[in-house]
């Protein structure tokens, strides 16, 4: 009777009442509101009139519907397809290569068999708190290597990212038992097969999690083709749109420029706030079809197999 009193007691003390669950679940409710409560008036003021806009402020529902700021962002629909595409090349081959190679870094320094794991630690560890600058990243990339206005430099400064890689080392040594690696060794398999056939697929949690990470991190990247990239070169769907911007604000700011262009159409309204939010509508719209991508494995990581006697 005691042992079942005692289990009981244990069962209370860790259940949740209706109290707290209703107080929690309504923080959430809130919280996801204030996410999604942006995003709606994002799409409202993209689909707004310029000059309600103006007068009027933001609505959460238009005033005017109105189709002219997308309509200015795709006058010229050719580049932003090949913007696509190049986006989405760089964020797919970008996010595999940076996986693999960090993932190849990390697992090594988490086996305590091996004997220099505490240096290459450390050269990761350092790399986080200390940067060579931006004087010397440009240099190496732009003049020694040679690669302005190639694509690859578009993904390989983003290869090892040092906190990425320590993540994964903990992961490896706190969730990935040491006897199963031993039995994989006693039954002839070698490293390689050990980490791609057996650590890999036990570690989908944390290798979607920094898939994640890294498929934003490309995706909105527009840092490094401000850098290496000039009018011939490839560009992102997010440099673009910042390319896009820029001219706007630069037509807005010249007044000579911008009174040619309204004398010779009288009708043409100059999109500012509209077409800012219309750039963040079409710069964020594929990156959320990659969530469902990324939780089907956080699902799938979390009931993989695991030790068995």
């Amino acid at each position: 009777m005691s042992a079942i009193a005692t289990k009981k007691k244990e069962r209370d003390v860790l259940a949740i009442s209706n109290k707290s669950n209703f107080i929690i679940n309504t923080f959430f409710w809130f919280y996801t509101a204030m996410c999604i409560i942006p995003v709606l008036l994002l799409i409202s003021v993209s689909f707004s009139d310029e000059q309600n806009i103006r007068v009027n402020g933001y609505k959460f529902w238009p005033e005017q519907f109105s189709l002219e700021a997308y309509k200015f962002l795709v006058k010229d629909w050719t580049p932003i397809v090949e913007s696509y595409g190049i986006s989405i090349f760089v964020t797919v081959v970008g996010t595999i290569t940076a996986l693999t190679v960090m993932a190849l870094y990390a697992y090594p320094i988490s086996r305590r068999d091996f004997k220099h794991r505490n240096i290459f630690s450390f050269i990761m560890f350092f790399t986080v708190l200390f940067g060579g600058g931006l004087v010397p990243f440009y240099l190496m990339y732009a003049q020694i290597l040679g690669w302005r206005n190639e694509i690859y430099v578009l993904m390989v400064p983003m290869f090892v990212q040092g906190f990425f890689v320590l993540l994964i080392r903990t992961f490896f040594s706190n969730s990935i038992p040491t006897e199963l690696l031993e039995s994989a060794k006693i039954d002839g398999a070698g490293e390689m097969r050990t980490f791609f056939g057996i650590v890999l697929p036990l570690s989908l949690p944390v290798l979607a999690s920094v898939g994640l990470l890294c498929t934003l991190n490309y995706w909105n990247d527009w840092f490094l083709s401000l850098l290496f990239i000039t009018q011939d070169g490839p560009r992102t769907i997010t440099f673009r749109m910042l390319e896009a911007l820029l001219n706007i604000q630069a037509l807005t700011a010249n007044s000579n420029v911008y009174s040619a262009l309204m004398a010779a159409n009288p009708k043409f309204q100059m999109p500012g706030e509209t077409a800012r939010m219309a750039m963040a509508i079409v710069g964020v719209g594929p990156i959320i079809f990659a969530y469902p991508f990324f939780q089907r494995f956080f699902i799938t990581g979390l009931t993989v197999g695991a030790v068995k006697g």
